[in-house]
């Protein structure tokens, strides 16, 4: 099996190519969008902002490349924090910005309601799945993974969502549309529980 993290220059890279390494991976990280036609699994990590990452991705050429891989039912895709919210149709952050639009929905601010609520959103939180995914089996509901992000991700299809997380009124913590997934979430510094997050997307 052959696996590929996607270096577009946005990504935390070290960190999630040392969790799949010790999670047993046969791992590669690139930054040339051929190699994703040789890939099994296609990991695209995130740090930063979604304009950003976008415009990293279209100039980099693994916009297109991403779109097209995503059509082969054998190869699965995982996002990762930002990498999640680049599947989305449109951000609101900053400005109105277009995404690669694999999974149908948008990216807006998490609005605090709580007087304790503070965004960005920073630290561990419970992640609580609506409905059955090979990507949770085995994960116990109310399980901790770590967060940093200010913007969610809304899909427009509620059968796109896989689980929520209480902050801000709940907030979407990971999707799922055929061979895409995706998690709000840092699995790579979530300890245990991350780690079978991504033993579970190796074994999809």
């Amino acid at each position: 099996m052959n696996v590929i993290i996607i270096d577009y220059g946005m990504g935390n890279i070290g960190s999630v190519l040392r969790a799949l390494e010790e999670c047993g991976a046969d791992v590669t990280v690139t930054d040339n969008p051929a190699d994703i036609n040789k890939a099994d699994k296609i990991i695209l990590p995130g740090v930063g902002a979604f304009p950003d990452g976008m415009r990293a991705l279209i100039e980099s050429g693994w916009s297109e490349a991403i779109k097209v891989a995503v059509a082969d039912s054998n190869k699965s895709f995982l996002g990762i924090c930002l990498g999640m919210q680049l599947f989305a149709t449109r951000s609101f952050e900053g400005k109105e910005t277009q995404g690669l639009n694999l999974i149908p929905g948008s990216v807006e601010k998490l609005s605090p309601i709580l007087v304790n609520e503070r965004v960005p959103h920073i630290g561990w939180n419970e992640v609580n799945p609506k409905r059955d995914s090979q990507l949770l089996a085995g994960i116990e509901s109310g399980t901790d993974y770590y967060f940093v992000h200010s913007y969610h991700f809304k899909p427009d299809d509620d059968k796109n969502i896989v689980a929520s997380s209480p902050y801000c009124g709940g907030f979407v913590s990971s999707v799922s549309r055929d061979n895409v997934f995706g998690v709000q979430f840092h699995p790579e510094k979530s300890s245990k529980a991350g780690f079978r997050i991504i033993k579970n997307f190796m074994q999809l």
